[in-house]
């Protein structure tokens, strides 16, 4: 199964989606933001990031969704900056302190390209939001020099419905988070009270584009939606009204990873209201949310033991 972004290119579509987003940056809407400055020139928005994208690092990596990592790994190309800057981003060193160094599209095309020869099974870029014009600049230069596994889309949720839709057909896999139902914590903690709504509609985008994941028989992601939540201390991510959007809205058999992950980082040490890691009872109730509310396929670490004590 060729990647979508093959057929544009083959077809001249590409090239002409690559100069479209590229004028985007000369006043700058490509996220909810809309800072409106002119990225061609060098000024900086809210993502402090000019004309050239910021890479932090590039690897094949193993802590991803088991459809994305394989036996190879998930081609992952860290993107510095972003433009939610979330106070207790777990990434903080990349994403507030732009960890990383400015690169050329020839040079992401290198890293794409490695990755592949590496054998990893995708090129997943992380925080891709506020730097799609460069990615695909890139793209354009990878696929003439062979780069056909399948691209994935690792966001934070906070995308343009408008900029999802100039990314159809070059995008097979998207992976956004759906990280805060209530405007009051996502005001608070990432400076975005309208997060619920753009995540709404950035989601039903993806989903109309690439439909629910698809895996080959090998158990490899090939095209499709997966979702990221990330239970949160006190309920503040409002866990039972995404995964009721979710089942109710995208689809039931929507392809979810609930992460436990959550710990203290960067700002969120001071506050009261998060400065602590999740209690075991606060991730089942997550997990008993979205099975209340009809979802399938769930990516949970009790359904990763279960599966580990079916093998043994």
């Amino acid at each position: 199964m060729k990647p979508s972004y093959i057929h544009l290119f083959e077809k001249g579509e590409l090239e002409e989606k690559v100069k479209k987003a590229v004028g985007l940056l000369e006043n700058c809407k490509i996220c909810p933001r809309e800072c409106g400055v002119n990225r061609i020139k060098g000024e900086k928005g809210f993502c402090r990031t000019g004309r050239k994208a910021i890479v932090a690092s590039y690897n094949p990596h193993f802590g991803e969704e088991a459809p994305l990592v394989g036996k190879n790994g998930s081609g992952t190309i860290f993107i510095s900056s972003c433009n939610l800057l979330c106070s207790f981003c777990q990434n903080y060193e990349i994403s507030h302190l732009m960890e990383g160094i400015e690169v050329e599209s020839e040079q992401i095309a290198y890293m794409m390209l490695e990755l592949q020869k590496m054998g990893c099974h995708n090129i997943n870029f992380v925080t891709p939001t506020h730097v799609v014009p460069q990615i695909l600049e890139a793209l354009l230069v990878a696929v003439k020099q062979g780069l056909n596994i399948p691209l994935v889309y690792n966001s934070g949720g906070y995308d343009k419905k408008e900029t999802i839709k100039l990314l159809e057909g070059i995008f097979d896999i998207y992976m956004p988070d759906f990280k805060f139902w209530d405007s009051k914590w996502s005001a608070k903690y990432m400076n975005a009270p309208d997060y619920r709504e753009r995540a709404k509609e950035a989601i039903k985008e993806m989903h109309r584009q690439v439909g629910d994941l698809i895996v080959n028989e090998e158990g490899i992601a090939v095209k499709g939606l997966i979702i990221r939540h990330l239970v949160m201390p006190n309920g503040v991510a409002g866990t039972e009204h995404i995964m009721k959007f979710i089942a109710e809205e995208i689809s039931k058999n929507t392809y979810v990873n609930i992460m436990d992950q959550y710990r203290p980082c960067g700002k969120s040490v001071e506050d009261p209201v998060i400065n602590r890691m999740i209690t075991i009872e606060e991730y089942r109730e997550a997990i008993e949310f979205a099975k209340k509310a009809g979802l399938k396929r769930l990516d949970s670490k009790e359904d990763r033991i279960i599966r580990i004590f079916k093998v043994l």
